[in-house]
């Protein structure tokens, strides 16, 4: 199934990406941004906050946003 995920990490970029029908937030999260702590994050979906055990929808939208940004005083 496809869902839109956008990642306001760095550059940032937005795409439509494939994912499997039972997956979580939680595992999007390690699987897209692998290395980073989901406390370092703003997770939503549909602008939403969700508990990291949704499982995702077909053409659900995944903002991941920093909380913090380096370089920033």
């Amino acid at each position: 199934m496809r869902v839109l995920f956008i990642n306001n990490n760095g550059a940032g970029y937005a795409d439509y990406v494939d994912v499997s029908h039972d997956m979580t937030v939680e595992s999007f999260f390690q699987d897209k941004m692998a290395g980073c702590k989901e406390s370092d994050y703003l997770i939503r979906v549909n602008r939403q906050p969700v508990a990291k055990d949704y499982v995702l929808k077909e053409g659900d939208r995944i903002t991941i946003t920093p909380l913090k940004i380096e370089g920033a005083v």
